[in-house]
């Protein structure tokens, strides 16, 4: 392996199951092909030697992961269908399906949002953040679906990413979790960081960042409790580990979630539902609601949801008159989100 760049490691923590399967569950990111075909080239390694998909894990041993690395400056235009809810001179509104990775990187060169962006737009995006993210403000995990704010100049994504950073972009997300609630609504403010034992996870931890997520409860479900959530942070995978810090685990999730999943889920359960900001060239409020797609709710029908029930928009959210002045979302971490 490569020396002069860095290589992921998982000590592995679980016995008996097939490495192709225990890999695909710890790198969600990453295709099982792609996983498949890193196995063949020995491009990973199972306590520093070749092994097979269908080898079987051995909790303390320890995989070493060497992804190909992303060539700059090669960035793909391609013709892939996108469901755009706005657009102007200056941004806009995506509606990210499940399944669609945000932007290039090892493992997934291309086939992204952002390869789809070059070619709608003529490659009339910021350049703010590094090549693989043109137009790039915020970022969806691949497997959550929903609303992003694209920039096609630099000036709007400076403005846009101060507006997130001032908690003036709202966003509201709505999810299935395992579990019910006594409550109708909450807050969680537990700090994130890293998860020490798994560099691919985040955690809360008491070192972490300042991470804070609000939750209303919409309809308690057979199985499980239909969720609306709105961050005030926006910290990698929050409302994920936040959910499962909690013992509600969303539902479906590969990284935080049951290993027993039995809603054939593809991903986590998770859509980015609502988001409004003010122009920031025109001044103009802007709101924008992706309705839910099918897969969710089927999975809302499958778990007897009931559709006759009216639910109120905009909710009244617990913090909404209190004082935050605290800024708590640092300049480098403010687009993970998810």
């Amino acid at each position: 392996m490569a020396q002069d760049k860095e290589i992921i490691r998982l000590e592995v923590d679980k016995d008996g199951l097939r490495l192709d399967k225990y890999l695909a569950l710890a790198l969600p990111e990453y295709s099982r092909e792609t996983l498949k075909t890193w196995i063949k080239e020995g491009r990973i390694l199972l306590d520093g030697k070749p092994f097979k998909g269908s080898d079987k894990s051995i909790q303390g041993s320890l995989l070493e992961i060497d992804p190909p690395e992303v060539k700059e400056n090669t960035l793909e235009a391609q013709a892939i269908p996108l469901d755009i809810i706005y657009e102007d001179p200056y941004l806009l509104v995506v509606n990210k399906p499940q399944g669609m990775v945000v932007h290039p990187g090892a493992g997934n060169p291309d086939n992204t949002l952002v390869n789809a962006l070059l070619y709608h737009t003529g490659g009339a995006l910021s350049q703010v953040t590094s090549q693989s993210r043109p137009g790039i403000v915020h970022r969806l995990d691949k497997d959550t679906s929903g609303l992003l704010v694209v920039a096609k100049t630099d000036e709007v994504h400076k403005l846009l990413a101060q507006a997130i950073r001032d908690r003036q972009v709202h966003r509201v997300y709505e999810t299935i979790v395992h579990g019910f609630f006594k409550e109708n609504q909450g807050m969680i403010d537990a700090p994130m960081g890293r998860d020490p034992q798994d560099r691919i996870k985040m955690a809360v931890r008491e070192d972490g960042k300042k991470s804070r997520t609000y939750f209303r409860v919409l309809e308690p479900l057979k199985h499980g409790t239909y969720l609306r959530v709105k961050l005030d942070t926006g910290r990698t995978h929050q409302i994920r580990v936040h959910m499962r810090f909690i013992g509600h685990p969303v539902l479906g999730d590969p990284l935080y979630g049951y290993k027993d999943d039995q809603f054939g889920l593809k991903g986590q359960c998770l859509h980015a539902r609502y988001l409004s900001f003010v122009h920031p060239v025109t001044g103009e409020n802007m709101a924008f609601e992706s309705p839910l797609p099918d897969w969710f709710k089927d999975t809302l029908k499958l778990l007897a949801y009931n559709p006759e029930r009216e639910i109120a928009w905009p909710p009244v959210w617990p913090h909404e008159t209190d004082d935050f002045a605290e800024a708590y979302l640092d300049e480098d971490d403010w687009d993970y989100e998810g």
